[in-house]
This record gives C-alpha cells, structure tokens and sequence, in this order.
C-alpha cells in the first residue's frame, strides 16, 4: 500500500487506535473519576484533548468518505479548539509547577517534556494549516500532531501495566524517565514513515522534518535541565499570568 492511499483510507484507524490507547491510559486516573475530580484545570484541559482527538478521528473519517466539503468546514472549528488547548495545556503546566517551590532537575525536566512538548503540537499543526490548499502535506502533519502526544499515554501505560521497562531506562534523581520509551516508540514510527513515504512516493518534504523536530524535543527533555538557560526560563515561565 502507498502512503497517500493510507493517509486517505486508512488514516483513520490510525487515530482511533491512538485514541483508544489514551482512553486505556487515563481511564484509571481520569476518565473512571470524572465527578471526583475538584481541579477544574485537569477537566479543562481533558475536554479539550478529547475534543481534539475526536476531531482527528471525523476529519480522517470525512476524508475517507469523500466529504470534502464538510471536512473543510469542520476543520475550521479546529482554529478555535486548537488555541484553545494549547492555553489549557499552559495553564494546567503552570498549575502543576507553580507549587514546586523551587527547581530541582527533575521539574526542569518536567518543564521540558511538557512545556516543549506543547511547542511541538502548535509548530506541527500550524504547519498542517499552511498547508492546507495542499492535501498530501496537510494529511501528513495532521498525522504528525499524534506524536508529541505519546508520552502523556506511553508513561501510564508503562507503570500500570508493563513496569519491568522501567528497568531498562535512564535514571534521573533515581526515578526512571519513562518517557523515553515513548520517545523512541515515536522515532521507530516516524522512521517506517520516512522510508515508506520515500519507497512509495519519493517523498522527503514531510516525515523527516518532523523526525528532525521530535528528535530536538526529546533531547530538550533530556539535557536543558542541566543547563542555567533553562532554569531562567522556568523562572520566566512562572512569571506570566497563565494560571
């Protein structure tokens, strides 16, 4: 199968498995104790990432079935949605560091993989909406907007389910950094996707650019916290008036 025929037929699949993923993930914490939750900042923040990834998974869907028309009219709700996530997603950051009472390397790490990782989801879809007069781009950043999302997921899923990889992941302040897992399960992904698109199309305008920019953000989270630019920027970061 070529890429592009994925990326219209199949796409799809691709998003609602990721969604289901994120469902087996949060429902022990989240979705299983949505009453129970008194932070409205964590509903928020939830509403509008599953907001989002139903969007992924009826965009894929319309495009499947040909309904161009009402994707390009449903995707303009996502000029709305996606600032707004990005906000929440600040906001909640913001929340969560606030009451460290001070930086040590693991909340700049922390800074790091969530603050980056926010970044990265606004650069990818910013570039899927400046592509969008060109579908096969568009399809491919669209698709790529899944990737910055895996660790939320892969951690949850490690430590309820598959604890014995923590063995076998770098330690930072004696706790495994578990997102490294997730890293690399999203560089593997994108590295299939770079040859595929290659072997089947030619293609090199897409997939590697963004292998290049997850590759930026997981040595980010990796090796700022070691450095005094970052703490600054925490400091920064803090600042503003985001929560």
């Amino acid at each position: 199968m070529k890429t592009n025929r994925f990326l219209y037929d199949y796409s799809v699949v691709a998003f609602v498995l990721f969604f289901a993923f994120a469902l087996w993930a949060f429902w022990p914490s989240y979705y299983s104790h949505l009453g129970d939750q008194e932070e409205v900042r964590f509903h928020t923040h939830g509403i509008a990432m599953t907001l989002w990834c139903m969007m992924l998974i009826g965009q894929a869907w319309l495009i499947r079935k040909k309904r161009f028309v009402l994707h390009r009219r449903l995707g303009r709700l996502s000029y709305i949605l996606m600032p707004v996530l990005l906000i929440l997603t600040l906001n909640l950051i913001h929340h969560q560091l606030s009451g460290r009472g001070g930086w040590d390397p693991l909340s700049l790490y922390s800074l790091a993989l969530m603050v980056n990782a926010t970044i990265v989801l606004a650069i990818l879809y910013g570039l899927a909406i400046y592509h969008r007069r060109r579908p096969l781009l568009h399809a491919r950043y669209m698709l790529a907007t899944v990737f910055p999302l895996f660790t939320p997921v892969t951690d949850r899923l490690i430590y309820a389910h598959f604890r014995p990889l923590l063995n076998y992941l770098p330690v930072l302040e004696g706790r495994p950094i578990a997102p490294v897992a997730g890293f690399l399960l999203a560089d593997f992904l994108l590295l299939f996707l770079v040859y595929w698109d290659w072997k089947t199309h030619q293609r090199l305008d897409v997939f590697p650019k963004v292998l290049a920019l997850l590759v930026v953000y997981h040595f980010s989270v990796l090796s700022f916290y070691r450095f005094g630019f970052w703490e600054r920027f925490g400091n920064w970061f803090l600042s503003l008036p985001l929560s």
